[in-house]
């Protein structure tokens, strides 16, 4: 009797009665609408019309068709780049680049709350294949622009991460055409300045900005000499406070060292200034150098020059690019390729042997026309 007691007790411990049914935490509605919004496909028309009323929503969807990888999406980015060129070209085009820690997203929101202020419309893109690694740049920084990114007349779009610079930089200059086509007039292209990114922001912008740090040990340390002549302005940032006299000082050492570089194609000579962009100041006297720079280069002819040469020199890296992805995409490669890359790493076959055979195979898959 007491084993069918205690079975039962042991039965009624087990038992649980069942309870008040809980709501789900997915509003399966909303998951509904999203994902009938999500697989809705907009036609050529529909997003040139939309760029061109300055929509937001089909500017963004139509520069993540340029990003896009898919064969079908950079058929429709191209058509779509191509029917909004006509209304492309009008902007004026920044380059701000600068080492890490030197505060490049305070002083671009400085400088854009005072342009946008201006009543001109303002989009800043970013030129960073590295920067899911280093956490830097405007992927880490958006956040930290708070009022530039509530701005409504300011576009903020970062660049796809992990990408290769030749892409990520082809993008970006494609992605310059449909935000001058939706209406922005001032364009900030942004580098994290460590690496080659340079060069490509600086064959896609009209005014170069390099950012510099004071008080760091030598000046000139660690500055390769190629990116400073690419400068057309130079600003010390952060230049308040106790940092104010090391700034004045890195401001003349930067001058006499320009003095030492030939003399540009342009004509113009580098001004150096410093500026905070924390308390908002010296920023008015870089907006103003920009604008002296244009005023200069258009009188000039240089500017319409250089806008013919980017141009060409993007015609080029179009080519060379497509090739490469071509190239990289074609399955008679991809199956050769780990075989030939172990030979290499075996010591059986050159890296130039291995190289012009694959590329024979290549072109005897893909014969000359």
């Amino acid at each position: 009797m007491s084993q069918e007691n205690d079975k039962k007790r042991h039965r009624e411990a087990l038992h649980v009665n069942k309870g008040v049914e809980q709501p789900s935490s997915i509003n399966k509605d909303a998951l509904r609408k999203f994902k009938r919004r999500k697989k809705r496909n907009y036609s050529l028309e529909a997003y040139v019309d939309g760029i061109l009323r300055g929509n937001r929503t089909m500017l963004g969807q139509a520069i993540t068709l340029i990003e896009s990888s898919k064969g079908e999406h950079m058929e429709l980015a191209q058509q779509i780049i191509e029917q909004c060129l006509p209304y492309a070209g009008g902007s004026l085009r920044i380059g701000i680049t600068g080492v890490p820690g030197v505060g490049k997203s305070t002083f671009i929101e400085a400088l854009g709350s005072q342009i946008t202020s201006g009543g001109h419309h303002l989009a800043v893109l970013t030129v960073d294949p590295t920067s899911e690694r280093s956490g830097g740049s405007i992927l880490g920084d958006k956040t930290r622009m708070e009022k530039l990114s509530s701005d409504p007349k300011t576009f903020i779009r970062p660049s796809p991460s992990g990408d290769s610079l030749g892409g990520v930089a082809r993008k970006t200059r494609e992605t310059i055409v449909l935000c001058e086509a939706a209406g922005f007039d001032t364009i900030f292209i942004e580098t994290v300045g460590v690496g080659q990114s340079e060069t490509s922001v600086h064959s896609m912008v009209d005014f170069f900005l390099l950012l510099m740090l004071a008080g760091a040990g030598d000046e000139l340390q660690g500055i390769k000499r190629g990116i400073m002549e690419m400068a057309d302005g130079i600003a010390i940032t952060k230049a308040d406070g106790p940092n104010r006299e090391q700034a004045e000082m890195a401001q003349k050492e930067y001058q006499k060292a320009l003095h030492l570089f030939p003399p540009s194609e342009s004509g113009w000579t580098t001004r150096v200034l410093t500026c905070s962009a924390l308390h908002n100041e010296g920023i008015q006297q870089v907006w103003e150098t920009v604008h002296e720079y244009l005023n200069f280069t258009r009188q000039n002819g240089f500017f319409d020059r250089k806008r013919k040469q980017q141009a060409k020199y993007w015609m080029y890296e179009s080519i060379n690019q497509i090739l490469k992805d071509h190239f990289y995409q074609s399955e008679r490669i991809r199956d050769l390729l780990a075989q030939f890359e172990q030979q290499v790493l075996q010591g059986k076959k050159s890296s130039f042997m291995a190289a012009k055979q694959l590329l024979d195979h290549y072109y005897g898959h893909h014969p000359k026309k």
